[in-house]
């Protein structure tokens, strides 16, 4: 390859990238550019930083000198990318120009906050990557009462790590349940009543219209139904947005994330995308152990040894230590997925629930608490 390999990014998905490539060749130069200081840090960190007393620094692995020394990288940090010419096989970096032999877009996705009115919305907190958390972290740290925006995944997890903290925290979401996406309204109803021992508040089946600053520091939360909430603090765990725009501008195809096939090619030659910015088979899979076989997958396909990427059914471990839980498959009966059926067996000790179709077939499943023994063997039996 005369011209480098060029990352756009430097999350997990882009430094497992560069991992995968270097256990299997010293040479290839790789150059990743990324709009911040480009340190290793694992990002499902940051859900329980709060209750660990962890700043930002201590959850860097490996800061961003140690990290290019070690993997041979030509690391352009605090930069920012401007387009792509695909037809040049270059990219344009605060007004100059790069080439490259292959592209890798690993833009990742961006924290969605949802419209609100009111002077309080710049006050709005997002914890989606460390430069996030650097800025949020003294805020949350002497914040007494949390409003969190977002019931899903993040949202819960967030919710009961400052809950776990000593901190009051307000979850509102729109669904009538807490991750209404991933859990069965039964496990979900015993998660809230554990966190409700610990001080959290559920606004569910509402939402935020207005945040307005009041004089001595805090935020009025004025919610659609009428209910007001004063907190020190807001942050939004609504959901994530993939950064698409530089594939846009490039005209590189682009639907829910940037497209990809299943070697993780665009429409456009040698650009590829991977992590939370790529859509793989309709979905964009914002989950570690996707972004991880995507790069070992495309490492192999950079060095010359087309790979397709293979996706098993793979476990989530929702990082709510007072009421762990383990899933996998599809685990509600909403979106198409109605023709599916739950069994629950449930004691004192944990609950585990199946679902199956109509043909009797293990197709998900929930795992809780002292149960999460039984999880693997039902990973394999979904994935046999």
């Amino acid at each position: 390859m005369a011209q480098p390999l060029v990352i756009i990014g430097s999350g997990f998905a882009a430094y497992q990238l560069v991992k995968a490539i270097r256990r299997q060749d010293k040479t290839i130069p790789i150059h990743v550019f990324t709009s911040d200081a480009g340190h290793d840090y694992n990002k499902p960190d940051l859900s329980h930083a709060c209750s660990k007393k962890q700043t930002a620094s201590d959850l860097i692995r490996m800061n961003s000198t140690d990290f290019t020394a070690e993997y041979q990288v030509d690391l352009h940090a605090y930069c920012h990318v401007e387009a792509i010419n695909t037809a040049q096989k270059r990219i344009v970096v605060d007004g100059q120009q790069y080439a490259y032999g292959k592209l890798v877009l690993a833009t990742g996705a961006s924290a969605f906050i949802p419209p609100m009115r009111g002077d309080g919305v710049d006050r709005v907190l997002t914890l989606n990557s460390l430069s996030e958390y650097t800025d949020a972290q003294n805020i949350l740290q002497q914040a007494k009462h949390i409003a969190v925006i977002g019931g899903g995944l993040i949202g819960t997890e967030l919710a009961m790590d400052f809950a776990s903290s000593g901190k009051t925290v307000s979850v509102i979401d729109p669904c009538q349940t807490l991750m209404a996406n991933q859990l069965p309204e039964y496990i979900a109803l015993k998660l809230e009543r554990v966190m409700a021992l610990q001080k959290a508040n559920f606004y569910l089946s509402d939402k935020v219209d207005q945040l307005a600053k009041l004089p001595h520091g805090a935020i009025d939360v004025e919610l659609a139904s009428g209910q007001r909430i004063e907190v020190d603090a807001v942050v939004s765990a609504a959901g994530l947005k993939p950064n698409t725009q530089l594939a846009v501008n490039a005209g590189i195809r682009v639907g829910k994330g940037i497209v990809v096939n299943d070697q993780l090619a665009t429409s456009a030659a040698d650009v590829y995308a991977l992590g939370d910015c790529a859509e793989i088979n309709g979905k964009v899979l914002a989950y570690l152990q996707p972004a991880l076989l995507s790069a070992n997958a495309l490492a192999k396909t950079i060095l010359g040894q087309p790979t397709a990427l293979v996706l098993p059914a793979m476990m989530v471990k929702v990082k709510t230590p007072d009421f762990p839980i383990q899933l996998a498959g599809q685990t509600v009966l909403a979106g198409g997925n109605e023709e599916l059926s739950w069994q629950i067996d449930a004691n004192k000790l944990g609950s585990t629930v199946r679902t199956r179709n109509e043909q009797g077939q293990l197709t998900g499943y929930v795992v809780t608490q002292q149960h999460l023994p039984n999880a693997f063997a039902l990973l394999k039996e979904l994935n046999h």
